[in-house]
């Protein structure tokens, strides 16, 4: 994606995270805290993993207190352990409040990402198969979370329905079978002047066969198991770039990847990763 059109996504969503959690004022704090007052705090990581969300956590203090200093030690893509100081931020107290919690938010869930991501990364040392994450991300922070998943070593799939034509279940069945839908797809791109990949979910070794010989880009093999997929990738023969997809878990990762299939798609990346454990305490 274009650099311009990230960084305002990711404004748009600091904008609304301080509409949502500040609303009319911080009252506790504008309370209680000198608006003059100064101080600094710093990240303090309690648990074990991989940090990520330096950047934008920068962002978040500079959108809202320009006069906000931020110094860090550690950055993204740092494996982390428990007493780790990844930055220490100085300002006003006010903002340093402000701040925190939507610092924390973004940075806990990125890092939360980055952990399992490099998890699952290292769990196919020794294969060729990069892991894959999916569109099953968190409204309004698929920008981040796959920020995250780069951060952590995998591989973004695609960001939205706009950088990629994936021809899944539905879209075959409501086009009436796969030589329709992929024959549309070529025509729509050539029609709108759109170089798009073109990738065709299969359920069984006949639909394979079709997208094999319509030219699609890259093939999903949906809920395959080990054994049917290892012979699919016997079949194609590097013709066509492979995906494995659909009750794979952790365990069964390596199983598929030695299959010899170029990628894996795990929805468990994002949708419902746990947050790794971290504070922002004055110092």
């Amino acid at each position: 994606m274009d650099e311009k059109v990230v960084k305002d996504l990711i404004d748009r969503l600091i904008d609304l995270s301080f509409a949502e959690d500040i609303g009319d004022g911080d009252h506790t704090t504008l309370s209680c805290i000198p608006a003059d007052a100064m101080g600094k705090s710093k990240l303090l990581i309690k648990e074990e993993g991989i940090l990520a969300g330096i950047e934008v956590a920068k962002e978040v203090f500079h959108r809202f207190d320009p006069t906000m200093k931020v110094e860090v030690f550690l950055q993204d893509g740092t494996p982390v352990k428990p007493g780790d100081v990844a930055m220490i931020v100085e300002g006003k107290i006010q903002s340093l409040l402000q701040t925190e919690r939507l610092m924390l938010n973004i940075m806990q869930r990125m890092s939360g990402i980055a952990t399992m991501t490099a998890r699952y990364v290292k769990r196919l040392e020794g294969t060729k198969t990069r892991v894959l994450d999916t569109r099953k991300t968190t409204p309004g922070m698929r920008i981040l979370e796959k920020m995250a998943v780069k951060i952590g070593g995998g591989v973004n799939h695609r960001i939205g329905l706009f950088d990629m034509i994936l021809l899944k279940d539905n879209h075959v069945d409501f086009a009436g079978g796969i030589d329709k839908a992929v024959g549309r797809a070529k025509e729509y791109c050539k029609a709108k002047n759109k170089n798009l990949k073109i990738e065709l979910e299969v359920r069984n070794f006949d639909e394979l066969q079709q997208g094999l010989a319509l030219g699609v880009d890259r093939i999903m093999l949906d809920n395959f198991t080990p054994e049917n997929t290892r012979k699919a990738v016997e079949l194609v023969n590097g013709r066509v770039e492979l995906e494995s997809s659909g009750g794979i878990t952790f365990d069964t990762l390596r199983d598929y990847a030695e299959c010899g299939v170029d990628y894996i798609s795990v929805g468990a990346l994002t949708h419902s990763v746990k947050g790794l454990d971290m504070s922002f305490k004055a110092c």
